[in-house]
């Protein structure tokens, strides 16, 4: 990435400063850069950011609803309130519309879409094994999505794990680069810490000394646009349903809490693990899920205190 308007050095000792917070997010700069290239072609040789400028990137578009906007103006916004801090600008914080309630329901996977699926992960590495890349792929995509079904990993955190974030001896994850400055463990699965140890010691022999448990390279790991072009080919070529990788997140959790029983003591203990697994920040992140849950939402209705006394303040 480039940066000609914002400037080189700014941007360098931005990313460096997120990065000592455990904050840096390569989305987030993905739209610095957009609004940088943006500025250039708006206004050619440019060398410093303008209120004008500022003002006309963050002006809701006719066709884009108002999270959209926040989605594209906030990392703008961090960028500017760094160089603001330290004097390096005098532009002013631009206006951002009120968040919407979303409407977003997550895809409602079924057994048979998933099981096709995953059978369809299993072959997509057929005829491409013979060079090293093919047989990269091969190896990955089977494992990759089997992961982020089975621990509901965010995407990113999948794909950015360290080939040191693994302990294949305990069967647990280390999640060091989360959202914002989370950090978490994950216990796998015996069955899915059996297929991660396969794969590290198969993947091992293409790359050693690899950095990324999911290698591009020895130095690369995967990208967001991998993520979404893999699963659109192996989800489409086998599923006419629409979904994405992100929602295997959401089929976890909601997974996770049909299966508990009518104990609502239980269930708030195992809620509270559940978000920790999770790595939510926050246990009304976790609590989201009631209403796509009907079944806890029932257990704590049935309760005669309404469950205020197990889970105060939460809104039924």
């Amino acid at each position: 990435m480039r940066f000609r308007t914002i400037g080189e050095d700014v941007m360098s000792s931005y990313v460096r400063w997120l990065r000592a917070q455990g904050r840096a997010c390569e989305q987030s700069l993905i739209y610095v850069s957009v609004f940088d290239n943006w500025c250039q072609a708006e206004f050619p040789g440019a060398t410093s950011v303008t209120q004008e400028m500022v003002d006309r990137w963050c002006s809701p578009r006719p066709t884009e609803r108002p999270n959209s906007t926040r989605t594209r103006v906030y990392p703008v916004i961090g960028v500017l309130s760094y160089m603001h801090d330290r004097g390096l600008t005098g532009v002013r914080d631009p206006e951002v519309p009120r968040p919407e309630r979303s409407a977003y329901v997550p895809h409602a996977f079924t057994e048979e879409e998933l099981s096709r699926f995953f059978d369809a992960c299993d072959r997509y590495g057929e005829g491409r094994s013979r060079r090293r890349a093919g047989r990269n792929l091969a190896l990955t995509v089977p494992v990759f999505y089997r992961l982020l079904y089975s621990s509901g990993m965010r995407t990113t955190e999948a794909r950015l794990l360290g080939a040191g974030d693994v302990d294949l001896a305990e069967g647990v994850v280390h999640v060091r680069r989360s959202k914002g400055s989370d950090r978490h463990v994950v216990a796998l699965h015996t069955t899915m810490a059996d297929a991660m140890r396969r794969y590290d010691a198969a993947i091992g022999a293409l790359y050693a000394g690899r950095e990324f448990f999911f290698p591009v390279a020895e130095r690369g790991g995967r990208s967001t646009c991998w993520v979404w072009k893999t699963f659109r080919e192996v989800w489409d070529s086998v599923n006419g349903s629409h979904a994405t990788p992100y929602q295997l997140r959401h089929h976890y959790a909601v997974t996770n809490i049909n299966s508990w029983g009518g104990d609502c003591l239980e269930s708030w203990d195992r809620l509270v693990y559940l978000s920790r697994s999770m790595g939510h920040s926050h246990l009304e992140s976790t609590m989201a899920y009631y209403s796509i849950v009907p079944a806890l939402a029932d257990v704590i209705d049935g309760l005669a205190s309404g469950g205020d006394d197990v889970i105060p303040g939460v809104a039924r």
